[in-house]
This record gives structure tokens, C-alpha cells and sequence, in this order.
């Protein structure tokens, strides 16, 4: 039997709302799809940007008393922008009697009066997000100010404070002469441990004396310490720089450390092995729980993604093991294990090596320079080429960069008598060695142009003095060249945006007789032309034929190069007849 369906209008007209609701259902599920597409592409920001350190004290000053601040920053935020920055990272803006220069704080949740308030701050982050540009801060886990209220009351007993510092009793020898429970010497120089006497007992401080280390086996002083996390994420702030965190955990026995062989003097940090307050494994499980503490808020709040980076000076086995615990560590490698006079082959190893190293699926990062460390132009730039040649590196890299304010545009250490030295670092090294602990060369205030004080202040007294060089080398004198760091450097970020060298392949080779290091990215799925880089490390002209070992076009033009390199942007080379110019870097697209 077959059977007629007969349709009305009114059917019609159903079924045409049916097709309708489901083509709206079909385009609500899309347009969800893709929003969640975009929040977890958010969520992953950091994964290829480049992070901007900001030493406040040195950025720019508004208000003419020689000391940068936060309302210098917020008005110089578009340079960040214009070079191509994702985020700003600002070293410690906090509460602090300044004896390490914001390192020892009197309140984690409050700013420093010569840096500004705390509304200050607001209008910073505000502008920031307006500029998208997120924002992380210094975070100081390890000690805080012997001016914290915490410390005060720790002096007194008073619970639950008491604990949150590391107090022990003192020896006392065959005299009766008192004398700290051991051996262990702090950072700067001299015994890490400080009589107090109003508590009658030592408090360990691995830094200077003003900063008393808290007490990580205190489950009240962790969970302080997460209030602060969770004080500054409700500000707007996008992510933590975590510091000295190795440093964080010491043996409770107090065994005496070991000497290390090193022909330092008796008091120097480096005269004993670190092994009782250096890499401890509980170290790990308190990141992991500020990992889950900043995972749980992007989730319950529905915010942007929130990045932990961390400080530590180490091993690569204990570095890798931040990754473990969801973290990420920072990659010294520029720093401490390269430098002005390493080759080609020795680049390609250290680089290589990092990279199979870190773990399948986490992210690598490449820091070229901070305010602990000499400028990179002055640790590598024996001339105007080489200063750029860490940043095309690093740029050309996959993951992070992080790069310290002034590097963009070439700047370099000052030099300091051991009377200009205000570093306590310095200070307590002191006159005959003093230039190898002082960070005060690579803290001068950023040259901006050629007026008073290289325009960082309206104050012809800055806190620390401009370079001598501040007339010829300026950003304004940059931006206006043809030639310049600053090109270069915008020029580096545009390229970092590419989806080549966000995702792409790398690859690096060292060219025949080794003179030459050839970093090449390729697309992701093969197709489409590589994008090269090609580092001379000769103090002279280098012929090669690079197109057949790295696999490349014949014919390539220059994208960017170091500034004294004489290529012409747009130049058309032979890769199968190469002239590389003396120290110089050029990337190839």
C-alpha cells in the first residue's frame, strides 16, 4: 500500500522554520567554536611572544626626582607597543626600603611611595590592555624587608609569625663568644646569618641582612604568599616573573656546606657548594601549587591565560624540572653559557642541546639580557654588528624572547668607580673586586634622546648616572635613521609574528671550516619558502655556498641586517655565492 503525505501551507511554513532554527543552531555552535578558538589561542599568549623587562627605577621618570616611576611608564607604554613587544615585565615596584633596590619588601601588596600608588598602577595596567600589551610583575618569594610588619612581629613571638622567618641559636665557643649556627654565607658576601637581639637567636638571610628569609615549611606564611598572587591577578596582572626561586628551601639539619675549590676569597657566595640551601626538591611542589593557584583562576574567573616564569641560576637537570611541575624556566644560555668568544659550532651545541632537552610539548624561551647581567651589546659587541646579533638569534628561535630595556636600541654598560658604586652587591665585593659583582653598569637610565639626562628625567641628578653616550646613542636618533637598532629591532618582531617562526621547523647549521652558524626556519607543513638567518662569527669577509648544505632558494633577499653589515634592505644575494662582511648577521626571506 503506499501512502501520500499531503503538505499544507501551514507545513510549509514549519518546516521552513525548522531549517531556519537549525541553521541558527549550526551557526550558534560555529560562532562558539571559534569564540573558544580565540579564548584558547588567548590563553596561550605567551607561547611565541616577546616579554619587555622594565627596570622601573631606570625607564623614565615623571615627576623630575631622578627615580623612575610608574606614571614614566605608562606614558612611554606605546614604545613598547611600537617595537613590537607583547608584554612588559617590571622588576619590583613594591613597598621597600630600597636596600637591594625593591628586592627587600615591606608589603607585597602595596607600591613603593617613589614609584607611585597603587591607582597609579591601575592606570598602567588599564592603558596597557588598551595597547594589548599584558603586564607581569616581579614576584619575590624567597625574603622579604626586615622592615615587614611580619618580620617585626616574628622579632616579638607573636604567632602565627613567629615561624615565618628561619631563626636558630648561635654556638657559643670555649669563651662564651656567640657565633652563627654554621658556615653558610649569603649571596653578597659574608655569613648568612644576623643576630638579632631582641630575639636572642641568628635569622638566615641569603641575600644582604635586610632581607630575612621567609620559612617555606610554614603552611601559613605558603598561603600568604598565594594571597599575594591572588592580590595582583585581581589587578589585572597577566603573570608572575618568579625570583631566586632556587633559593627558596634549606636543609633543616644545618649541616655546614663544603667548600668548593675555587680560588675566591673565604667569604665570597662562591667559596662553598650550595648543596643544603641551593635546588632543594621541595622547591618544586610549592611551584606546582602556585601553578594549579593561577590555572584555577583563569578558570574561575573566565580570564585571560596567566604565565610563571621563573629565576633560577642552576643546572639544566634541575631547571628541566620546573617544566615538570607546569612551570617554565627561564634559559640562561646567552648568559651564562655563551659569550663574546665562542664559536659557531659552540652556539649550535649549547642551542641544540636546550632544545632536546625541554620537554615534548612545553615551551622554549631565549633571554638575552636582564639587570643582573652586562648589557648584551657590551658582553658581545666587540663592534655595532655584534650587538645585534643575540637578538636576531633569539628572535629567530622558537617560544620566548625576553629582553631587557635599552637592548633594543644597543645600549652598554657604564663604567662605575668603586665611590659611584651603589649596588650592595658591589659594595660588600669591594674596591679590588667590586666590577665583578656590581650591577650598576647595566641599570643606567634608558637613553630616550639627546636632551637633559638622555630625556629619562627633567633632573640633572639621576640615581643612577646617564652613559656618556646618551648624544649619539638615543632612541630618537634611531627611530629618524635609515639604519638602526631600533629598525632592526622592529623589523625582528614583525617577523616573529609570522606563522613560520611561531610554528614552523628549525634547524641549524654550521657552515664548512665552522666560521658561519645558518639558523633556518621552514613552514610547518614543508611547503613555501624557509626563512634564514646566517651569523658571521669572523673578525673578516667569509665566501660560502649555503644553498645546497641548508637546503635553500638560490637566489634570497636581505629581510634585515646587523647594523654595520652594509646590506641593503631588499638586496637580492646568491646563496651559492656568498659574501658574509665581518661579524655580521642578515637574515634571508
Amino acid at each position: 500500500m503506499t501512502i501520500a503525505f499531503v503538505r499544507s501551507a501551514s507545513s510549509d511554513m514549519l518546516a521552513a522554520k525548522l531549517i531556519i532554527f537549525g541553521l541558527l543552531v549550526v551557526a550558534t555552535a560555529s560562532s562558539n567554536h571559534e569564540i573558544k578558538q580565540r579564548k584558547q589561542q588567548d590563553l596561550d599568549w605567551w607561547k611565541s611572544s616577546t616579554i619587555y623587562q622594565i627596570y622601573p627605577r631606570s625607564f623614565k621618570d615623571s615627576n623630575s626626582d631622578g627615580i623612575g616611576d610608574l606614571n614614566g611608564i605608562t606614558d612611554k607604554l606605546e614604545h613598547i607597543r611600537n617595537i613590537g613587544a607583547d608584554a612588559l615585565w617590571l622588576s619590583p615596584i613594591y613597598s621597600s626600603p630600597q636596600k637591594d633596590f625593591g628586592y627587600d619588601i615591606s608589603n607585597f601588596t602595596d607600591i613603593h611611595e617613589e614609584y607611585g600608588t597603587l591607582a597609579d598602577f591601575d592606570k598602567l595596567v588599564k592603558k596597557a590592555k588598551s595597547l594589548e600589551l599584558k603586564v607581569l610583575l616581579d614576584f619575590v618569594p624567597n625574603h622579604s624587608s626586615d622592615e615587614h610588619e611580619w618580620f617585626k612581629k616574628s622579632i616579638e613571638r607573636i604567632k602565627p609569625y613567629n615561624d615565618y622567618y628561619i631563626w636558630r641559636d648561635g654556638k657559643k665557643d670555649a669563651s662564651g663568644k656567640m657565633h652563627p649556627p654554621n658556615n653558610w654565607l649569603s649571596r653578597f658576601g659574608r655569613s648568612a646569618w644576623e643576630w638579632n637581639n631582641k630575639r636572642k637567636q641568628y635569622y638566615y638571610h641569603a641575600f644582604v641582612p635586610g632581607q630575612p628569609d621567609l620559612n617555606y615549611r610554614n603552611a601559613q606564611l605558603r598561603e600568604e604568599m598565594k594571597n599575594v598572587l591572588n592580590f595582583w591577578m585581581k589587578r589585572g596582572v597577566d603573570g608572575f616573573r618568579i625570583d631566586a626561586i632556587n633559593f627558596m628551601f634549606e636543609s633543616e639539619d644545618l649541616k655546614d656546606e663544603p667548600k668548593s675549590g675555587k680560588n675566591v676569597p673565604a667569604n665570597d657566595w662562591e667559596y662553598l657548594s650550595h648543596i643544603y640551601t641551593l635546588d632543594l626538591n621541595e622547591t618544586y611542589g610549592v611551584v606546582e601549587s602556585w601553578q594549579k593557584l593561577i590555572e584555577d583562576y583563569v578558570r574561575n574567573y573566565q580570564t585571560d591565560g596567566k604565565f610563571l616564569i621563573m629565576e633560577a641560576y642552576t643546572t639544566q637537570e634541575n631547571v628541566m624540572k620546573y617544566y615538570t611541575v607546569g612551570a617554565n624556566p627561564f634559559n640562561f644560555m646567552f648568559i651564562s653559557d655563551l659569550n663574546v668568544n665562542s664559536t659557531a659550532v659552540d652556539f649550535k651545541r649549547v642551542i641544540n642541546n636546550w632544545i632536546n632537552a625541554v620537554p615534548k610539548g612545553k615551551v622554549l624561551n631565549w633571554v638575552t639580557g636582564n639587570h643582573d647581567n652586562h648589557r648584551v651589546a657590551s658582553r658581545f659587541g666587540k663592534d655595532n654588528n655584534r650587538a645585534d646579533q643575540i637578538s636576531m638569534l633569539a628572535s629567530m628561535l622558537p617560544g620566548i624572547m625576553v629582553v631587557y630595556n635599552g637592548d633594543e636600541i644597543g645600549m652598554v654598560d657604564r663604567f662605575f668607580t668603586y665611590e659611584e658604586t651603589i649596588d650592595p652587591a658591589g659594595c660588600s665585593a669591594g674596591p679590588e673586586r667590586y666590577q665583578l659583582a656590581s650591577r650598576d653598569p647595566e641599570r643606567t637610565p634608558f637613553q630616550w634622546d639627546d636632551s637633559i639626562s638622555a630625556g629619562f628625567s627633567n633632573s640633572q641628578k639621576t640615581w643612577l648616572p646617564v652613559h656618556d653616550n646618551y648624544k649619539t646613542l638615543n632612541l630618537a636618533k634611531q627611530e629618524k635613521d635609515n639604519v638602526s637598532h631600533y629598525k632592526v629591532f622592529q623589523a625582528l618582531m614583525k617577523l616573529k609574528k609570522t606563522e613560520t617562526l611561531q610554528k614552523g621547523k628549525v634547524e641549524l647549521i654550521v657552515t664548512p671550516g665552522g666560521h658561519v652558524l645558518v639558523v633556518v626556519r621552514r613552514p610547518i607543513d614543508g611547503k613555501g619558502n624557509p626563512i634564514v638567518l646566517l651569523i658571521n662569527f669572523e673578525d673578516r669577509e667569509v665566501n660560502l655556498d649555503i644553498s645546497i648544505s641548508a637546503n635553500i632558494p638560490p637566489m634570497m633577499k636581505v629581510y634585515t641586517a646587523s647594523v654595520e653589515s652594509g646590506y641593503k634592505l631588499g638586496t637580492v644575494l646568491n646563496t651559492r655565492n656568498l659574501k658574509l662582511p665581518r661579524a655580521a648577521s642578515v637574515i634571508l626571506e
